[in-house]
């Protein structure tokens, strides 16, 4: 199938679902179309049973789309830049250093805690995977997905404070996830040896080198926009610098997920305040908020779908049930101890733990690095399980957070 079919069917699906759950479910537009895709998958498994076997059709469909380069190489750029555009840099600087040890030891901790936990358990069923695989699951599954955390924020009354905390923590942990992910995925297949320095390295490279290349671009646009008064000029400066920013540090070999959120930073503020006019922040707000919500519905659509293409093993699946609360916990866990560690200097809004535990949904981008992941046992083994960590994490979880915030504030 070529792709302007594959682009055809998505989008009509992805319209039709939204449709259906606008006029009938009246849930959270991410999170129904996910459902509704979850659940069409799901009938049309079960169709087997009246010989109506449409499964290979719309799997060859799925397999024919990368998702794993669709999503980390194409509209994860665009999805962090929508998202950063509009955090306030001043919010940001307030909680920045919560922000930074939620988002690097934050990370760490619980990529560890997930890696021998889900050992254990796996182990439990009779599934062998190596230690270095699990503390790879733990490295993917442990980021909070920005795109999955702030289009749920939008519809949850948390209070302003704690809102910067969970959305900068989501767009910042998100790049250092996935930089964590190489590093551990380099040590697994024998890319990059296991030595402190190495490993600090290759950290420094991605994760430093992204923040300095994402000023840098973010500036270069600041200037440009700053002598053009065309709206259509400016949208489409930010565009390129989407698209040409997110290109080159893949090819410079820095976090390009990094240097959109700074870039994205730098022109949602200063940007915004000195380059712009009325005109052109009201037209650049409208287009990337289109480009957000049209994006969020593909992706969902597109997790609800993959269910056709996993090895559904009962054992897998059992093991993945299992091995949710051990997330939950190790996410309570990386929350808790730099909360603790910096409620002695500052403070924080009730429940902030709980709250940010349970509000740190996981998405595409965790079942994006398990595709990326090279064929095998091993693989199989973790896209199943980091499949029902998510699904669990974005029905229930989201669901169930704004419930939560009413519960705790109430209190």
């Amino acid at each position: 199938m070529n792709l302007f079919n594959i682009i055809s069917v998505l989008i009509t699906l992805s319209a039709a679902f939204s449709y259906i759950n606008y006029r009938y479910i009246r849930l959270p537009t991410s999170i129904g179309l996910m459902l509704i895709a979850l659940l069409m998958s799901l009938s049309l498994v079960a169709l087997k049973q009246f010989h109506l076997d449409l499964v290979p059709r719309v799997s060859m469909l799925l397999e024919s789309i990368n998702f794993s380069d669709t999503l980390m190489k194409g509209m994860l750029s665009f999805l962090l830049f929508a998202g950063a555009l509009h955090i306030n840099i001043n919010d940001l600087a307030r909680q920045k250093w919560v922000i930074t040890s939620l988002a690097t030891f934050g990370v760490l901790i619980s990529t560890f805690i997930i890696g021998y936990a889900s050992h254990w358990v796996l182990g439990r069923f009779s599934i062998e995977l190596p230690l270095i695989y699990c503390m790879l699951f733990g490295a993917l599954i442990s980021p909070t997905d920005p795109i999955a955390v702030i289009g749920i924020l939008k519809t949850v009354g948390v209070p302003k404070s704690l809102e910067t905390k969970i959305a900068g923590e989501s767009l910042f942990n998100d790049g250092v996830g996935v930089v964590v992910f190489i590093v551990i995925l380099g040590i697994a297949t024998g890319e990059h040896q296991a030595t402190f320095e190495g490993v600090l390295g290759l950290l420094a490279q991605e994760a430093l080198g992204g923040i300095i290349f994402g000023l840098m671009i973010g500036t270069l646009a600041f200037l440009m926009l700053k002598n053009v008064d065309d709206y259509q000029v400016e949208i489409l400066i930010t565009l390129a610098l989407v698209t040409g920013g997110y290109a080159l540090a893949h090819v410079l070999h820095v976090s390009g997920p990094i240097a959109i959120v700074v870039a994205g930073l730098l022109i949602g503020n200063q940007g915004r305040l000195l380059a712009m006019s009325d005109k052109t922040r009201e037209h650049l707000d409208m287009f990337w908020e289109l480009v957000d919500e049209i994006l969020n519905g593909i992706l969902f659509v597109l997790i609800g779908l993959e269910v056709l293409v996993l090895n559904l093993s009962m054992s897998y699946v059992v093991a993945g049930v299992f091995i949710i609360p051990i997330v939950l916990l190790a996410r309570f866990i990386s929350v808790g101890v730099p909360v603790t560690i910096l409620r002695l200097k500052r403070k924080f809004s009730p429940h902030a733990v709980s709250i940010m535990t349970w509000g740190g949904l996981r998405g595409g981008i965790s079942i994006a690095l398990a595709l990326s992941l090279p064929g095998g046992l091993e693989r199989n083994t973790i896209l199943t399980v980091t499949y029902i960590v998510v699904v669990f994490s974005i029905l229930v979880q989201g669901l169930t957070i704004s419930r939560m915030v009413r519960q705790v504030s109430n209190s």
